[in-house]
């Protein structure tokens, strides 16, 4: 069988296509071209009203990228429920047609090359050449979140195709076509390529792969960040011990549960106990924790409060602006954490709400500060000048329209910091403004956080200005 435009040494990018009819498929073969994808793998069990000849030909006739026709049945997860004969002399048809590739199931091949066994037209030879070298392509993926970075590290192992949808076509569990292209670039993913990636669940809201990628690719360093979904943090490292995969960030809801997984804990992240950065040790392949949200959070507010007082008074202050201040605290997880430690280091006296008072208790004890019950909270009256930071996913997208404090409590207020930085200005932060409070969006604490994650994912300093371009331009 022939083919269009194939390339010999690289993965291709193959789009899945669902329209319902022959014209649809044309058309959506079309944007897939004119969006980088070099496979379309045409879905006949999704034609409305299937005809073979005529829909086939207005498909193959003409194609402009190299085509694989799946006809899936019902019972292996397509749409197809009509003759079985009928089915397979269409896959016939579309060979025949000029289809690069069509896809028989294992059962029906095992049956379809036992019939055929003598036939020198059905290429055999060829198959157990391969067979013999134990070369052959290979597709493999899995599904859903999870299986995101079984498409996106598909070249790192050889894989033949990488699968992602096309813009306004999006198709759950898969990456864009452009993110493949732009954000992974997966053309320059290859066997010594290190694999960074964030734990986490859910894992995809992050925007962590917008912006550390392209900066691991400004230094030049062969490397590739992916989001993780993972709900067994045991099983995941017992997964993924090799040095290839040498860092990995830490986000919900694992920043504490993670401590036991390291061998080594670095003396602020074991303070805080709470981790959200994991580096894998060359020497030995051992997990060391680090804490990178203590700075990046209580810097942000700092350097926000010390702007607001120069603009009013023209001074500066040798000590934190934060010092004798109330830090009111939302949320004892591991962000939370990070953000009393800090506070408390920096002199100032940290209030704590958690739904799990005992968690919120412990986490007060801890930064000598003092604990309420999350009811409270609504009707908390804070001191004129308090500092209040959410440290909850309260307000994360989609689920954006809820606050943790009332909004009469608002104005008493200096400064209002939320940890959540998906949308970039919380509905929280925009309540905060309107009552006159400086504000501080999580995107400051991610873009710090991650500069020193990328040191120590590296072992090279962060090109600070281009984070900051990026965040600011693409989040």
């Amino acid at each position: 069988m022939g083919s269009v435009g194939m390339k010999k040494t690289a993965t291709l990018l193959c789009v899945p296509l669902m329209a319902k009819s022959a014209e649809g498929m044309v058309s959506g073969m079309n944007q897939a071209k004119a969006q980088g994808a070099d496979v379309v793998e045409i879905r006949l069990d999704c034609i409305d009203n299937f005809h073979p000849q005529k829909d086939l030909e207005i498909i193959l006739k003409d194609k402009l990228l190299t085509t694989l026709i799946v006809f899936r049945p019902k019972w292996n997860g397509g749409f197809y429920e009509g003759d079985e004969h009928g089915r397979i002399e269409a896959l016939h048809l579309a060979k025949d047609l000029g289809a690069d590739y069509v896809e028989f199931e294992l059962k029906v091949a095992s049956k379809f090359m036992e019939e055929h066994r003598n036939s020198p037209s059905r290429e055999l030879p060829r198959i157990f050449n391969l067979f013999s070298i134990c070369q052959v392509p290979l597709i493999a993926y899995s599904s859903g979140e999870r299986g995101l970075i079984s498409q996106i590290l598909s070249p790192k192992y050889g894989g033949f195709l990488v699968y992602g949808s096309i813009d306004g076509d999006s198709i759950p569990g898969l990456p864009t076509l452009a993110s493949l292209i732009e954000v992974y670039k997966v053309d320059c993913i290859n066997k010594d390529t290190k694999v960074f990636g964030l734990i986490s669940k859910p894992v995809g809201h992050s925007k962590g792969p917008i912006l550390h990628n392209p900066v691991i690719r400004h230094v030049n360093f062969n490397g590739v960040y992916v989001p993780m979904f993972v709900d067994d943090l045991q099983k995941f490292f017992s997964v993924y011990p090799s040095p290839d995969f040498p860092g990995f960030s830490v986000g919900i809801p694992y920043k504490e549960a993670v401590i036991e997984f390291c061998g080594e804990v670095n003396q602020l992240a074991q303070s805080i106990d709470a981790a959200n950065t994991i580096i894998r040790r060359p020497s030995d392949g051992k997990l060391i924790g680090y804490n990178t949200d203590c700075e990046a959070a209580i810097t942000a507010i700092e350097d926000a409060l010390v702007r607001a007082h120069r603009c009013t008074n023209g001074k500066t202050s040798l000590n934190s602006p934060l010092k004798d201040k109330l830090f009111v605290l939302v949320g004892a997880g591991g962000a939370g954490r990070a953000l009393a430690f800090g506070a408390k280091s920096r002199g100032a006296h940290v209030v704590v709400f958690d739904i799990d008072f005992d968690r919120a208790k412990s986490l007060a004890c801890a930064v000598s500060g003092e604990v309420r019950n999350f009811e409270e909270l609504a009707k908390f009256q804070p001191e004129k000048g308090a500092i209040l930071a959410n440290a909850t996913p309260l307000g994360m997208h989609p689920s954006t329209t809820r606050i943790p404090v009332s909004e009469a409590s608002l104005a008493d207020y200096e400064l209002v910091f939320d940890s959540v930085y998906t949308p970039k200005k919380t509905i929280l932060l925009k309540e905060a403004e309107t009552a006159g409070a400086i504000i501080v969006s999580g995107v400051e604490m991610f873009l710090r956080q991650a500069i020193g994650q990328f040191n120590l994912f590296t072992e090279r300093q962060a090109p600070e200005e281009l984070m900051r371009e990026i965040i600011w331009d693409k989040f």
